[in-house]
């Protein structure tokens, strides 16, 4: 398949560091790769065997996001279903930038499911507002990885 030129190419893996991961790492040069976690420590586990893969790997990790951090509910509190502090734990302990929380909002699965993300369909929700920053950082690092080369 022919992509033409592009400024990033992104590829969602599933968690984990199953043959995808190896795989596409040996074959492709990644020029970063970027952490999901939920802030549970069995997923932080998962994630921590990740980043020590990608650094065996010789990929650099350019971050940590945590996935599903809190619900907030609608008076205005926050639940955190799954604990908290998980991913900022996980980037300290790893020596990487931990690049934000994503709430738990039924915007983003119903944007997920009809195709229009939640940074179009509730540009102002939180959980928007958050991807909005990390795509940012995310993008912020890539050029510096760029730089380098």
């Amino acid at each position: 398949m022919e992509w033409g030129a592009l400024d990033y190419l992104i590829i969602d893996l599933p968690p984990g560091t199953g043959d995808a991961q190896i795989s596409l790492a040996q074959t492709i040069p990644l020029s970063g790769g970027v952490i999901v976690t939920l802030p549970q420590k069995v997923s932080t586990e998962d994630a921590a065997r990740a980043v020590e893969m990608y650094h065996a790997l010789q990929v650099p990790v350019l971050g940590i996001i945590e996935n599903m951090s809190y619900l907030e509910l609608p008076d205005g509190q926050r639940m955190e279903v799954f604990g908290s502090g998980g991913g900022e734990t996980l980037a300290a302990s790893a020596n990487v930038p931990f690049l934000g929380k994503i709430p738990m909002l039924a915007e983003v699965r119903e944007g997920g499911d009809n195709g229009e993300p939640i940074v179009v369909s509730h540009p102002q929700s939180s959980a928007a507002q958050a991807l909005i920053g990390i795509s940012q950082q995310v993008a912020a690092k890539m050029s510096m990885v760029s730089l380098q080369v």
